[in-house]
């Protein structure tokens, strides 16, 4: 049994009372979102997800959004629009309802064609999104088409299509998250890839069925910049066990917990007062499927809530948290975007909920923030810390170089982070300076030949092409890109468990990245910023280690001071010094 706690300012559809839903109306969070779910519903697909586990998987999805606002579509294709639902906004609880009936209701047919479920997508939105909300789409394939023939379709008619979808997609903002399903071997991920890769979302694949409610969490969580933040685990003794789950301060809209087993499960919640809570009741809304159960608590009190759940013997339970707020990050604006080398800026940073600043300082103690500087010139990148002055983020920059910069904010705690806008500034306002005076020979008197001015020049321009050479080096190896992705999964060493796999698509990077980056930046995990990867010939990548903790490949510690070289397929793992954790890691082409 796989058991996942999400709390999130999203909602779920909902079997209550019409004064809790009424409720959850009140807590909505002012990010909304308006999604469109494409699967692939060809009989390729019975070999793939036999079980339908990806139906199940966005009824989930479904039940994460928040009670009212949220609007979601639906489309269901094989070398056609089989059956599509169009953007439904979500004002009730029958509505969550109507569109899980709707995913049941999908049939399987023969034939697909990738590029009828994109474009219908894009256009579902075009024709129905609303302005301001989040606009995005969840792809659910195994990445083949098996064109019709006899219908006169052709693949390249079908790139073509797919293209000029992806194309309008980029161009209004809308991010294709793309799932692969991989059971019977023969998934095709380099379109899905480069269908997430185009738009700026994520991609992600799996042999299993089952891992797909976990990476629709995954895909709900990056959209609405979350973290799933995994608890204690458990294995199922046939009576209660307690879990404690902290909802950390008063900005946390709703408490989602979503409970997967394939078999019947009881739960009991208790508020931080001591006061036992129904499941449902007025403050706490409960939905079902076949395969889960999710339980929404609406603008839970701050504080350990205790929760108890009794699972068949020997299922293994998973508990993981999302948190959610209805915060967004700004920056001070700045005066100015023309700097000289030299030059100081000063830097603030605040939180705000519903367009007012966040005066809650409890929260800024809890996070930390660092100013992100892009060298656009370079391509190189930094991080420079900030401090928490009480109710906002402050710090300073210096230009180093007179080249353009980006600059921008992240700020985060252990299940959320927020980015502020980025900011283009340039050090290039009065680059280089006057050249100094010089005292000429006497009238009448004969300018000696320069000899040692030529030689001089000679040297200097036998230097300056030496450093021209090693700087055009040095700049092309810091903006070469990297290709595949890297799969991570984190082992508590006091536990024994091991987190889902996170799927770290590596395209984005350019020169070169470290593993803390891979990790969000967790602050528990600081040490891993000394495991550096650049790009190496044949799609490979280095890894460098200056840590203290042990690379291990193929049971055997490795010295990778002076680069460990990695081809699609190798594992590594590393044993964290200052926590108990082990981290595995795989890359894939």
């Amino acid at each position: 049994m796989v058991f996942w706690l999400l709390v999130s300012g999203a909602g779920a559809a909902i079997y209550g009372t019409a004064a809790a839903a009424a409720k959850g109306a009140q807590t909505q969070q002012s990010s909304l979102i308006d999604a469109v779910l494409v699967t692939d519903i060809s009989n390729s697909m019975n070999t793939s997800d036999k079980d339908k586990v990806g139906n199940e998987a966005m009824k989930m999805f479904i039940d994460m959004l928040s009670a009212r606002g949220d609007k979601v579509g639906i489309v269901g294709y094989t070398d056609k629009v089989q059956r599509e639902k169009a953007l439904l906004e979500i004002k009730s609880p029958q509505d969550k309802q109507d569109l899980k009936d709707f995913i049941d209701g999908l049939d399987r047919g023969p034939y697909t064609d990738i590029a009828v479920g994109v474009e219908e997508a894009v256009k579902v939105l075009q024709n129905g999104a609303e302005p301001g909300h989040e606009p995005m789409i969840v792809l659910l394939a195994d990445g083949n088409n098996d064109l019709n023939k006899k219908a006169g379709q052709s693949q390249s008619e079908s790139d073509q299509k797919l293209g000029e979808a992806v194309k309008e997609a980029k161009t209004a903002g809308i991010p294709i998250y793309t799932i692969g399903l991989n059971a019977d071997g023969k998934l095709n991920k380099a379109p899905l890839e480069d269908l997430a890769n185009q738009t700026g979302a994520k991609s992600f694949s799996t042999s299993s069925a089952d891992d797909l409610p976990q990476i629709l969490s995954e895909i709900f969580a990056s959209h609405l910049k979350l973290k799933i933040v995994p608890i204690k685990s458990m294995t199922g003794t046939g009576s209660f066990q307690e879990v404690t789950v902290n909802v950390p301060n008063a900005s946390v809209l709703e408490a989602n917990i979503s409970i997967m087993s394939s078999k019947p499960i009881v739960a009991e919640l208790v508020n931080p007062s001591g006061g036992k809570v129904g499941i449902p009741s007025k403050a706490v809304l409960l939905s079902k499927s076949k395969s889960y159960s999710l339980i929404k608590l609406l603008t839970p009190v701050e504080g350990d809530w205790k929760l108890r759940v009794k699972g068949a013997a020997k299922d293994k339970i998973d508990i993981n948290l999302i948190f959610n707020y209805d915060l967004k990050l700004e920056m001070d604006q700045i005066a100015s975007k023309s700097y000289n080398p030299g030059d100081e800026v000063k830097i603030g940073a605040y939180l705000t909920s519903n367009g007012q600043k966040l005066p809650n300082d409890e929260l800024y103690k809890t996070m930390n923030a660092v100013l992100i500087v892009k060298d656009i010139d370079s391509g190189d990148t930094k991080q420079i810390k900030l401090n928490s002055t009480g109710d906002r983020f402050e710090g300073k920059f210096s230009f180093s170089k007179a080249h353009d910069y980006e600059l921008k904010v992240r700020a985060e705690d252990k299940s959320f982070y927020r980015e502020s806008a980025p900011v283009k500034l340039s050090a290039k306002g009065n680059a280089g300076g006057k050249a100094a005076g010089t005292t000429g020979p006497k009238a009448g008197e004969e300018k000696p030949f320069p000899w040692l001015v030529v030689a001089g020049s000679a040297i200097a321009l036998a230097v300056i092409a030496a450093v021209a050479y090693f700087i055009a080096s040095a700049v092309k190896k810091a903006n070469l890109g990297f290709v595949g992705q890297i799969v991570i999964e984190i082992r508590d060493e006091n536990t024994n468990e091991k987190s889902f796999p996170q799927y770290k698509k590596l395209t984005a990077f350019k020169g070169k990245f470290n593993l803390h980056q891979l990790l969000q930046l967790a602050p528990e995990l600081k040490e891993t910023e000394k495991i550096v990867f650049t790009p190496a010939k044949g799609d490979r990548i280095t890894l460098r280690n200056a840590s203290d903790a042990p690379i291990e490949k193929s049971g055997r510690v490795i010295d990778a001071a002076a680069g460990l070289e990695l081809k699609s397929g190798d594992r590594v793992s590393l044993s964290l010094q200052h926590i108990d954790k082990t981290i595995f890691i795989e890359y894939l082409v």
